[in-house]
């Protein structure tokens, strides 16, 4: 057999398929994982000590927003710190492909508002070199990456492409349209795109777009999305991602279940959330899940695990976009957003108990109820001082104002980089075991890495499920977890021998010391200088890990990059050897 690249010598291996973890080396050449176990034949060029460290398959995030990030970090870091090996790209219906050449300034915006990436980053970190999607995927396959990707095709793009985006805004798609995107989804499917992609959240969605309307997909008619369903159907390949609320709407249930009879492939479905004390909210989604697999259909739920904060001000903030008056607050340039503040006709509609109750209703992901959140950062105004590290709520109280009120003169007193912070919470790991634990088709995950940089830093969710569930918890079992953050979720997106530590899979690997696992910081990011154009984004390092190797190449030793860029794009969900 002669030499290998790497031996992982005296670790737990921890295999990803749920069998119980066993002490073994694991010897890795031309890519692929050559043996697990026993003496193996010749020597190693590299040998990673693993005496009492796990040894376990690279993680699968496949909710991620890495599309622009990718082309100037090729690791889509914070993800690629914390042992993610592979990305899905194109979530919820938005990415960069088709495109027409005077559109992308427009594509860019979007994404500026919708999964808050700096423009000038992108203006500056892209190389646009594609209009149709086969173009875009030899792009891709073209740039540097230190992790695999497949990529969906974005809906909204997509439809934007064919129509216009006026059009696709405001009216269905007429047949001969619905003809030409089946066409350019085969014609995509057919270059390697892995299924396609929709958010859909309605006329008031909580991510819109640049100029505060509805993005594409969140009003689009349920027979354009069933004609895109055809094609995957008539194919039998691909797999569709969808972002809609049906905690408690029948018709987008009953929807969700005739997209996955029409299509008959993968639907993944996010996110399946827990609250703190109701378990019902949970259990109802699982339950529904469970139905529809009672009936042969292929549903997956990805489940929102991660405890994490948010840091913000309302220059960049975009999460309360469920209120139409805050919409429009928070949209525009920074003198119309502080003119917009000052309305008091704005304010008050912001105010009405209606909004405020969805605000609240919805509070888990969007950072706390405004009445927690505390003051942080107030532009450095010695007048200000007083109003540091008290919650707006309190401040409210000790001057009689509405909380709201509150939040906005705070951000217009200091031309909007007053700083809020989500209190720490407490989370209920019960709800969260159960999620995972009961039902065969769930996994951790909606880590959104990539987006809304400025505040939010869910590309740490696997280090955080590990620490947390696995090791002070003790509710899910490392073996579970394993399996759930690898080879579930790379079966579930279509991903070819990945997921699982086997003789001849591709060898994406990480090595890690359990004991010594963690998140730094772990509650809010911290704020690093580190995009394109000198824009800033928030950011969680990891600890803990020893090693992370992907298609046979370390990425990163002891934390420390190693510079390789050893990762594919997989067309079909396989390498290309």
């Amino acid at each position: 057999m002669g030499d290998f690249d790497i031996q992982i010598k005296g670790g737990t291996v921890v295999d990803g398929t749920r069998v119980p973890r066993y002490r073994a080396d694991v010897w890795i050449k031309d890519g692929k994982i050559a043996q697990v176990g026993g003496r193996a034949p010749g020597f190693a060029k590299k040998v990673i000590d693993a005496d009492g460290l796990i040894v376990a398959p690279g993680f699968v995030d496949l909710h991620t927003h890495y599309d622009a990030q990718i082309r100037w970090d090729p690791y889509c870091t914070i993800s690629g710190w914390h042992g993610v090996t592979s990305v899905v790209l194109g979530n919820c219906g938005f990415g960069f492909a088709p495109c027409k050449p005077d559109f992308r300034d427009r594509s860019m915006l979007t994404m500026t508002r919708t999964e808050a990436i700096p423009y000038t980053s992108m203006k500056q970190g892209m190389n646009w070199d594609w209009e149709t999607i086969p173009q875009y995927l030899d792009s891709l396959d073209r740039a540097p990456k230190g992790v695999n990707c497949i990529q969906y095709m974005p809906t909204a793009s997509l439809m934007t492409y064919v129509m216009g985006l006026e059009a696709a805004k405001t009216r269905p798609a007429t047949e001969a349209e619905r003809a030409e995107m089946r066409r350019l989804l085969a014609e995509g499917l057919e270059a390697g795109l892995c299924g396609f992609s929709i958010q859909r959240l309605g006329k008031h969605s909580g991510q819109a777009d640049y100029d505060g309307s509805p993005m594409v997909t969140d009003t689009m008619c349920d027979e354009d999305i069933l004609n895109l369903a055809q094609v995957l159907r008539e194919r039998d390949e691909g797999f569709i991602e969808i972002t809609q609320d049906t905690g408690h709407v029948k018709e987008d249930r009953a929807f969700v279940a005739r997209l996955v009879q029409e299509a008959r492939r993968p639907v993944l479905f996010q996110a399946v959330a827990a609250s703190r004390h109701d378990g019902e909210i949970h259990r109802r989604t699982l339950r529904w899940i469970e139905e529809l697999r009672a009936q042969g259909l292929p549903i997956f739920g990805q489940a929102g695990t991660l405890r994490a904060g948010f840091g913000f001000t309302l220059e960049h903030w975009n999460l309360y976009d469920i209120v139409p008056a805050w919409r429009e607050m928070t949209t525009g340039t920074k003198e119309e957003k502080l003119r917009k503040m000052r309305d008091p006709n704005l304010r008050a509609e912001a105010k009405a108990e209606r909004w405020t109750r969805a605000l609240d209703k919805n509070a888990a992901g969007i950072g706390g109820r405004i009445v927690r959140l505390v003051v942080q950062y107030l532009n450095d105004q010695p007048e200000l001082d007083k109003y540091l590290g008290k919650s707006v709520g309190q401040i409210a109280e000790e001057e009689g104002k509405h909380p709201i009120d509150v939040m906005l003169d705070l951000a217009i007193a200091t031309d909007l980089k007053a700083e809020f912070l989500t209190p720490v919470q407490k989370f209920n790991p019960d709800y969260i075991a159960e999620i995972i634990n009961t039902s065969m088709y769930t996994f951790p995950g909606v880590s959104d890495g990539g987006a809304h940089t400025k505040f939010f830093t869910g590309g740490a969710f696997t280090t955080d499920f590990l620490c947390w569930m696995v090791r002070d918890e003790q509710k899910v079992t490392l073996e579970e977890a394993h399996f759930r953050m690898s080879a579930l979720p790379a079966h579930a997106a279509g991903f070819r021998d990945r997921g699982v530590l086997r003789e001849g899979a591709w060898a994406d690997v990480v090595v890690y010391d359990l004991d010594g696992l963690g998140i730094e910081p772990q509650w809010i990011g911290d704020i690093a200088h580190d995009l394109p154009g000198g824009e800033w984004r928030r950011i969680k390092r990891a600890k803990g890990y020893r090693s992370i190797i992907v298609n046979g190449e370390e990425t990163f030793s002891e934390g420390k990059c190693t510079g390789a860029t050893p990762g594919k794009l997989l067309r079909h969900g396989r390498a290309s050897v």
